[in-house]
């Protein structure tokens, strides 16, 4: 079945690097970005996972916690992370899940039911798909899905962007316009009537009717 934004985050239970995990026990209450690779030592993915641990810090402060997932053995994780910090210069520091079975990237659908049981032979090439990225909230549903192509390094200022703005709509009756940035304008909802918007919103603008900005709330 596919996934879909507002599904439920399916849970698992996998070796990682920290550990063995139960994924929604460490998701706790806080946000969690999930962001799989197709295999170890790629050369995309090793700049990816080390800008991720420079930025970890960032997302800390957004009350998120990352971790990776890479259909090899955790054991092949510690021995790429090494690489990492040598050639990035940033020690990763959040968890990597071990998928070797593939249950995970199956149960997330980066690859199909019939891709077989073992990472062993398979390549980056046959794992193309494996190049998700989610972002998942405390009540544990999906919040965003990006899939990238292997040959295009993800942009993490655009995850750290949208959390934002994740962050701020769940809390005010707000969205955000395009390319919206922390501290910037933001838009009203239609559900918020204009009696209501002069209480909660004093000073907001109104472009057309359906189009109405005010400043970004504290």
């Amino acid at each position: 079945m596919s996934l879909r934004i507002n599904d439920v985050a399916p849970n698992f239970t996998a070796r990682t690097t920290q550990g063995i995990i139960d994924f929604h026990a460490w998701i706790g209450d806080q946000w969690a970005v999930l962001f799989s690779h197709p295999k170890d030592f790629t050369p995309v993915c090793t700049t990816e996972l080390g800008y991720m641990a420079k930025i970890e810090p960032e997302f800390t402060r957004r009350n998120a916690k990352l971790i990776g997932l890479s259909v090899d053995a955790v054991e092949d994780h510690a021995k790429w992370a090494a690489d990492i910090e040598e050639t990035q210069g940033a020690a990763v520091k959040y968890p990597m899940i071990g998928d070797t079975d593939l249950a995970v990237a199956k149960l997330y659908n980066m690859l199909p039911a019939d891709a077989g049981d073992t990472s062993e032979g398979r390549t980056a090439a046959t794992n193309a798909t494996v190049r998700s990225v989610f972002i998942i909230g405390p009540d544990k549903k999906i919040k965003l899905m990006l899939t990238y192509p292997m040959t295009t390094g993800r942009n993490f200022d655009e995850i750290l962007r949208v959390l934002d703005s994740m962050q701020l709509t769940a809390k005010y009756k707000v969205a955000t316009p395009v390319n919206w940035k922390q501290g910037e304008d933001v838009i009203i909802t239609p559900a918020v009537s204009n009696e209501e918007a002069e209480q909660s919103f004093p000073g907001f603008k109104t472009i057309k009717p359906y189009l109405r900005t005010t400043r970004q709330p504290d």
